[in-house]
């Protein structure tokens, strides 16, 4: 028989704060995170805005560990910063006997902001003589002067897999280790990965969720050449605009999201108190085409319905659904869909919201970000909103609670990811009940 798995902490780090309950107030208040980029000099691009987080410190959530830490990327210090909340709240910093072989850690880590300046620097002597002036690129200089700036620590801790060298190196974690880029799904596929782990016995707790920016001038471009980012410069407040007719684009934000998971009984036996039970898991791929969601959703479709089946529930048993729900006019359209394909007549008459309207799209962390606020729309009995949806499409004709929190009987929730590349993951949280 399959291990149980729990979720015993679990923190976060986000464009509206840096802490569970303050962040949830925000979330239920319909509060928006969306603010001009100060990231860098974004005014000549498309876009000018993103969902930023402000005000952060490591050495808040840290002490003085974050001077180990001091030289990795932005993003492997949300990661840090929200494990930190996450382990706290699992009480495994007054863990005793915690058997570090048994302790991994799967992320959604996406690479941290990538190091330009060297380059850009050199390109500029490059195109300098001596005396100062224009000239054609002199590669031979633009070489010597990029070898005199380069820094190999910041241009290592731009990879994928650093976040989680830096947590295993924070939590004594020995166990497995695993870090997936399956884009904006990247994750809850990794939660979904990390339950396998500790359901097949490789370990029995596991640092999981997902950390990621791409708030820099490669990530917007990318984005922009591909019409995926609101345009809406002249109301930025209000241009995440998930489900409604009048979207144009995700907002682009960034952030981490952590949660402990754990086998039950070795919760139990340390006294820890389950969160929420992560029940089912479904992946699935749409095999159609790099950056276009199949126009039936038969990859969102079968997630879904893989990750009911794994959980042995049917959709009359799911109370609240978190939505991928982007804000752009394709991703919403065939989510809609593929929701009524799963649900039938019940599509109608379950609630269905996107956060992303306040904290914008935190591509590989937005899964475990979303998945947090499942569990605790199951503890306190209420759902975020979707702010920001004033024009009805009639394409996107569902329940997305919108622009107002609701107070609902909450047992059982649903949380989508779809990404690039047509990775589609969806994940079951329930009640605990032991």
């Amino acid at each position: 028989m399959d291990r149980r798995v729990v979720v015993t902490g679990m923190g976060w780090i986000t464009p509206l704060g840096h802490d569970i309950d303050s962040v949830w107030r925000r979330m239920l208040s319909g509060e928006c995170a969306i603010g001009l980029t100060t990231l860098f000099d974004a005014s000549t691009f498309p876009t000018t805005f993103s969902a930023e987080v402000r005000d952060f410190s490591l050495a808040k959530f840290l002490g003085p560990d974050a001077a180990r830490h001091q030289a990795a990327s932005r993003n492997t210090h949300f990661a840090l910063a929200a494990a930190a909340q996450a382990w706290s709240l699992a009480g495994l910093d007054r863990a005793i006997a915690l058997d570090p072989t048994m302790v991994g850690i799967y992320l959604g880590g996406g690479e941290g902001p990538l190091h330009f300046e060297p380059f850009v620097e050199a390109a500029v002597h490059g195109c300098r003589n001596d005396a100062g002036e224009r000239t054609p690129l002199n590669t031979v200089r633009w070489a010597q002067k990029a070898r005199e700036i380069f820094d190999a620590t910041h241009q290592l801790e731009q990879e994928q897999n650093l976040a989680c060298g830096h947590l295993a190196v924070q939590y004594n974690a020995q166990g497995p280790s695993f870090n997936t880029l399956t884009a904006c799904a990247a994750s809850t596929q990794a939660i979904g990965e990390a339950t396998h782990r500790i359901r097949h016995g490789e370990a029995d707790v596991m640092i999981t969720g997902g950390a990621h920016t791409m708030i820099h001038p490669l990530g917007v471009t990318g984005f922009n050449r591909l019409t995926a980012l609101s345009t809406r410069n002249d109301d930025f407040t209000t241009a995440s605009r998930p489900f409604d007719r009048t979207r144009d684009g995700f907002v682009l934000g960034e952030g981490a999201g952590i949660l402990i998971l754990e086998e039950l009984e070795h919760a139990r036996a340390r006294g820890a108190k389950p969160l929420a039970e992560v029940v089912g898991f479904g992946s699935t791929a749409d095999a159609f085409r790099i950056t276009d969601i199949h126009e039936d959703g038969r990859g969102a479709v079968a997630a879904m319905r893989a990750a009911l089946n794994s959980a042995g529930l049917t959709p009359a048993d799911i109370d609240y659904i978190s939505a991928h729900g982007t804000g752009t006019e394709e991703n919403d359209k065939i989510e809609t869909l593929a929701i009524k394909k799963v649900f039938g007549d019940r599509a109608k008459h379950v609630a269905i919201s996107s956060v992303k309207s306040m904290i914008g799209h935190l591509i590989a962390a937005a899964g475990a970000v979303e998945l947090i606020t499942c569990v605790l729309a199951i503890r306190d009995g209420i759902l975020p909103p979707t702010i920001n949806y004033a024009n009805p499409d009639p394409n996107c004709d569902l329940d997305y609670v919108p622009n107002q929190a609701r107070k609902a009987a909450v047992r059982t929730c649903l949380s989508n990811s779809f990404g690039f590349g047509g990775q589609n993951d969806a994940l079951i949280v329930t009640r605990f009940e032991g």
